[in-house]
């Protein structure tokens, strides 16, 4: 166990790695000046242009250009956002939390759902609730948050007043939290894809863990329905929930950045999307880093899980 989590977070650095340098390539493929006039402004002066291309390093070879920002990043230097006029890692820290309140609510609630719906669509499979909840869950699951979000804002919070549009901007988690009529329909628009993919993986291999030899056998021995499902089934059948869990993070981060441009939720999603809009390529660059470092942590944590699950499984073979 601790060899395997050992190796995976290796890998996972590695990852991280690979990720800042496809971001170093992607945003250096600007020229230099244009990448210079990006982080001073449009009205910067060629003198103050030339000195912000000293200093960013942007003179120097490519592979030293990017070891130095991977420097800047070990230090929390994200550089500095013209458009907001401070600091890129203040902006981070200010957003960050709220952002992950978000996704955090989201993925929870979205678990706490699915999971017993899964379970009792396995009861009542080829039934009509099991039918009427398959069908549910696949409209949904076909609905991006761009789409799903305008409908809800709509129905209520326009026509309604049941919940409140846009989500009013704060400081911090707190008071976010103590406003749930604006939290919810962000946290809805956001669960709701993760609910019906979720959902249906926990049917499935609800069924398969019910086929196994090993129920058939507590069967025979007298078993009942209750214990053979929750006892037997159930802790096998959340395995493949957490490998989903793992894979849906870049899909659910991607749904927070779509989820908090459509609520203009005070998040990392709709601070990227603003940056985007005038060309702040340090916000964007930074917030990017952080979002890939987040997904990379979350699939970790989804890795530890599993072989807590199933400790019978050997890894690295």
């Amino acid at each position: 166990m601790i060899g395997y989590i050992i190796r995976r977070f290796i890998q996972s650095i590695i990852v991280v790695l690979g990720v800042m340098l496809l971001v170093f390539i992607i945003f250096h493929l600007e020229p230099t000046y244009i990448m210079a006039r990006s982080i001073v402004g449009p009205r910067a002066s060629p003198a103050e242009i030339n000195l912000v291309i000293k200093q960013n390093g942007f003179n120097l070879p490519v592979w030293d250009q990017f070891w130095h920002e991977i420097d800047n990043y070990a230090h929390l230097d994200f550089g500095h956002s013209y458009q907001f006029n401070q600091q890129v890692n203040s902006l981070i820290s200010e957003n960050l939390p709220k952002s992950l309140l978000l996704v955090g609510l989201a993925t929870v609630f979205s678990l706490i759902v699915a999971i017993p719906l899964g379970v009792f669509q396995t009861v009542r499979r080829n039934k009509m609730s099991d039918y009427t909840l398959t069908s549910l869950a696949f409209i949904f699951y076909s609905m991006p948050p761009y789409v799903l979000g305008p409908i809800l804002i709509i129905y209520l919070a326009i026509r309604t007043h049941i919940f409140i549009f846009p989500v009013p901007s704060s400081d911090s988690v707190s008071q976010l939290l103590t406003d749930w009529r604006a939290l919810t329909l962000p946290v809805l628009t956001l669960a709701a894809v993760q609910i019906a993919a979720f959902s249906r993986y926990m049917r499935s291999s609800m069924m398969d863990a019910l086929a196994e030899d090993y129920v058939r056998t507590a069967r025979a021995k007298g078993a009942g329905r209750g214990r053979v499902l929750f006892r037997h089934a159930f802790r096998n059948a959340l395995i493949p929930i957490v490998t989903l869990l793992g894979l849906s993070l870049p899909t659910i981060v991607g749904g927070a950045v779509l989820t908090e441009t459509v609520f203009n939720y005070p998040g990392m999603g709709y601070l990227t999307t603003r940056a985007a809009e005038v060309s702040d390529l340090a916000t964007v660059v930074g917030t990017t880093v952080v979002f890939a470092i987040f997904v990379v942590i979350g699939n970790l944590i989804a890795d530890i899980l599993y072989a807590v699950l199933d400790p019978r499984i050997r890894y690295g073979r």
